[in-house]
C-alpha cells in the first residue's frame, strides 16, 4: 500500500519538519485574519504585532527570565518531593499486594479529583506563601507519579526475579532489580509530570505571589493589558517546551537502548537491570 493514509507508516524528518511548520503557519494565518478583519473584540484577541512588542517588554521591563526561573523552582520542589515519596512507596505497593490494597482505595480517587477544588483547603492549611504553592504542586503530581511507579514495577517480568533468587539474591536485591528495570519507564513519565507542574503552577501563583509566570500573567490581566497576557502565555509555552526537550535529551543520554525497536531493546534492558544483582549474588 502507498500514500499518506497507510496505517502507521513512518515519514521522513524533512516531512515532519514541513508538517510542523505548516501547522504553526496555519495557526498564525488564522490569528492574523481574525485580528485584521476584527472578527473578535480587541481585548479577547490582540494583534500579533502587539503581542511581539509585549514579549519584548516582558523581557526588558518585567524580568521574564527571573519569573520563569521562580516558577521552575516551585515546580522542581514539588517534583522532587513527589519522587522522594512516590517511587519508594510505589515500589513497595507493587511488591506487597496487601499494601497496595490498603493505599490504592485512597490514591485512586485522588487521581480523578480536580486539583483546583483543593486550592482553598491548601490555603487554609498552609497559608498563602511558598509552602502552600509547593504543597499544592506536590499534591498535583504525587498521585499521578505513584500510579505510574506501581504500573511500571508490576510490568517487571517475574523471570528476572526468579533468576535473581536462583542466584542467591536477597529481598533488598530484588527491590533494587525491580527499581533498575522499571526506572527508565518511570523517567519517561517525568516529562508529563513537569507538564502537570506547569499547568498547576499558574493557578498557585495567582494567590499572593510576588514572582512567577502565573503572577506575571495575572498582573497583566488586572490592568487589562491583554497583549502582555498573551505574551505571558506564549512565554509559558516556550519555557515548558524547553524543559520537556531537556528531559527528552537527558532520557536519551541515560537510556540509549530505549530508542531501539521494542523487540531489540527488551533484552538489553533486562541485561542492564539484572547484571548488578548477578554480580552481588556471585560475590556472596
Amino acid at each position: 500500500m502507498h500514500g499518506p493514509f497507510v496505517i502507521r507508516k513512518e515519514i521522513s524528518q524533512r516531512a515532519k519538519l514541513l508538517l510542523a511548520l505548516s501547522s504553526w503557519g496555519l495557526l498564525l494565518l488564522v490569528w492574523f485574519g481574525l485580528t485584521h478583519w476584527e472578527a473578535l473584540p480587541p481585548f479577547s484577541l490582540p494583534r500579533p504585532a502587539g503581542v511581539v512588542e509585549a514579549m519584548v517588554r516582558l523581557w526588558t521591563e518585567y524580568d521574564l527570565l527571573a519569573n520563569v526561573f521562580q516558577s521552575w523552582w516551585r515546580i522542581f520542589q514539588g517534583f522532587f518531593w513527589s519522587t522522594v515519596v512516590a517511587i519508594p512507596l510505589g515500589l513497595l505497593m507493587a511488591s506487597f499486594r496487601w499494601l497496595h490494597d490498603f493505599i490504592n482505595p485512597v490514591a485512586a480517587p485522588m487521581r480523578a479529583m480536580p486539583i483546583t477544588a483543593f486550592l482553598p483547603a491548601f490555603i487554609a492549611l498552609f497559608g498563602m506563601d511558598e509552602l502552600m504553592k509547593v504543597a499544592f504542586l506536590w499534591f498535583g503530581m504525587f498521585f499521578y507519579l505513584l500510579a505510574v511507579v506501581v504500573e511500571e514495577v508490576n510490568r517487571v517480568d517475574n523471570i528476572l526475579l526468579e533468576t535473581a533468587y536462583t542466584l542467591g539474591a536477597k529481598r533488598r536485591h530484588a527491590f533494587w532489580l525491580m527499581f533498575r528495570a522499571s526506572f527508565p519507564s518511570i523517567f519517561s513519565s517525568f516529562r508529563i509530570l513537569y507538564d502537570i507542574g506547569w499547568t498547576y503552577v499558574i493557578l498557585a501563583e495567582m494567590v499572593n505571589a510576588r514572582k512567577g509566570v502565573g503572577y506575571m500573567v495575572e498582573a497583566a490581566r488586572k490592568v487589562l493589558d491583554f497583549e502582555r497576557v498573551y505574551a505571558g502565555i506564549i512565554a509559558i509555552g516556550i519555557a515548558a517546551f524547553l524543559f520537556r526537550w531537556f528531559l527528552t535529551f537527558l532520557e536519551r543520554q541515560l537510556f540509549p537502548w530505549r530508542r531501539l525497536p521494542r523487540s531489540a531493546s527488551e533484552p538489553l534492558a533486562a541485561i542492564g537491570a539484572s547484571a548488578p544483582v548477578k554480580a552481588e549474588a556471585h560475590g556472596k
